[in-house]
C-alpha cells in the first residue's frame, strides 16, 4: 500500500494520468470498484491509451467534487 501512494505522489509530480490502481488510492475506492464503475457509469472520466485505462486528476477531482453534500437527505 505505502508503494501505491508512493507511485501516484511520483505520477502526480511527473505526470497528470494515473492508471487505476492509482487513481483508485487517490479516490479512496478500491481498484475492483473503479473496474466496475467503468462498466456500468457512474465513475470518474477516464481515456483509454492504447490498451492502458488513465485517469486524469483534474477529471479524479471534479468527479469528487460532483458528489460533495452537506446532508444525508441531499439528492
Amino acid at each position: 500500500m505505502d508503494d501505491e501512494i508512493i507511485r501516484a505522489a511520483n505520477a502526480k509530480k511527473g505526470s497528470p494520468f494515473l492508471d487505476t490502481a492509482q487513481a483508485a488510492h487517490y479516490v479512496g475506492l478500491s481498484r475492483r470498484t473503479l473496474e466496475k464503475m467503468r462498466v456500468a457509469g457512474g465513475g470518474p472520466r477516464f481515456r483509454k491509451h492504447g490498451r492502458y485505462v488513465r485517469y486524469h486528476i483534474a477529471d479524479l477531482d471534479d468527479w469528487s467534487a460532483a458528489r460533495a453534500r452537506r446532508s444525508t437527505s441531499d439528492a
